[in-house]
């Protein structure tokens, strides 16, 4: 049995483990191991705090995207509404101009009109004044020809102005 090479390999290693044992070195590898084992679980906390954070923070992300786009919703509202109010006021305000030009042309046409009828009455007048005239000085003679065409003259320019 003291020939086996398996029988040293087994003597060996007990009195390598006997060293490892006297020498610490068991307890050195469990600290090394209890410290990697720490180290590795500080990381899986600061991870998972990490991934918490991250997830907060992409909440808060998604809340405040859909604030934007209620925001932008109530402006493009109002801009729309304010468009249509303008658009309204436009329209009115070309209505009530037309209107007021509308107005303006059919005073300055019945002005026109008034103007007219006056300037065919003032014509008028003068022709029958002048044809009364050359009527009453080739019938009438002497200072009752001129009194009664003077008085006729101003009767017909009366009545006709």
């Amino acid at each position: 049995m003291f020939f086996d090479p398996e029988t040293w390999v087994a003597i060996a290693f007990v009195i390598l483990m006997v060293l490892f044992g006297y020498l610490g070195v068991f307890k050195k590898a469990m600290v090394a191991l209890d410290h990697r084992a720490d180290r590795i679980k500080a990381e899986l906390d600061d991870a998972t705090r990490l991934k918490q954070e991250a997830a907060k923070v992409l909440a808060d992300y998604k809340v405040r995207s859909a604030t934007a786009e209620r925001e932008a919703a109530d402006i493009i509202a109002n801009a729309k509404s304010e468009a249509e109010r303008i658009a309204t006021e436009a329209k009115a305000k070309m209505e009530d101009f037309v209107a007021r030009r509308t107005k303006t042309a059919e005073s300055k046409i019945a002005l026109a009109e008034a103007q007219a009828l006056a300037d065919v009455r003032a014509a008028a007048a003068e022709a029958a004044v002048q044809a009364a005239s050359t009527i009453l000085s080739q019938s009438v003679k002497g200072q009752v020809a001129d009194d009664l065409l003077a008085k006729g003259i101003t009767e017909v320019r009366q009545k006709l102005n």
